[in-house]
């Protein structure tokens, strides 16, 4: 029965958190959405910082479901890179709770918000570095920092599908995304053979 009682009350708070943000919402709120008294909700989280982290908890691990589904083990590293990121930024961009809070961090900038978006892409991220790493445990990539990689094949993502969108220009396709990852991140952009030298001072 308790299981159930904190099943109800994690899903209200999901609600206020998604409906109002994070500074907006009170244990008054959480508890008559829940249909309890907010008393009931103290013997589960002592405050509303640990029932927030519970809610992105639960986020987070729906975004690692939905990550397992898009990735294929039997194909290469940047074959799965575009299905992994579309669909996780995607999830992020549309969700409600993380659309209200985007717009408390531009508006208000609470800190809890803040931590909860940093959150978010700190596990996008080690999605990526996940992968990056498998991919050079099979000695498919060059050796790397799987953690680097990761960042950077993040940020060229969202360079590609949002940043890019910004500048007015015609968005860049699915191929279009698929073929600049072949070009910057797999094959590069140096010609063949020629010497690069970075002079370090």
């Amino acid at each position: 029965m308790s299981a159930d009682r904190r099943k109800q009350i994690v899903e209200a708070a999901a609600k206020c958190f998604a409906l109002m943000g994070y500074k907006a919402t009170t244990m008054e709120h959480v508890a008559k959405i829940a249909g309890v008294g907010k008393g009931t909700i103290y013997t589960f989280f002592a405050q509303k910082e640990e029932l927030f982290d519970e809610i992105m908890r639960n986020f987070i691990q729906e975004m690692r479901g939905l990550a397992e589904q898009v990735l294929d083990d039997d194909k290469p590293l940047f074959d799965n890179m575009h299905p992994l990121l579309f669909e996780l930024l995607d999830f992020r961009r549309q969700h409600e709770l993380t659309i209200r809070l985007s717009h408390e961090v531009k508006e208000i900038g609470t800190p809890k918000a803040i931590e909860g978006m940093r959150q978010v892409e700190r596990a996008i991220l080690e999605f990526v570095r996940r992968k990056v790493q498998d991919s050079l445990d099979k000695g498919e990539i060059k050796p790397c920092d799987p953690e680097i990689t990761a960042f950077v094949i993040l940020k060229l993502y969202v360079a590609f599908v949002h940043d890019w969108d910004k500048r007015g220009t015609q968005p860049l396709s699915n191929r279009n995304i698929a073929e600049l990852f072949q070009t910057y991140l797999v094959e590069g952009l140096a010609v063949k053979d020629a010497a690069v030298f970075l002079e370090v001072k």
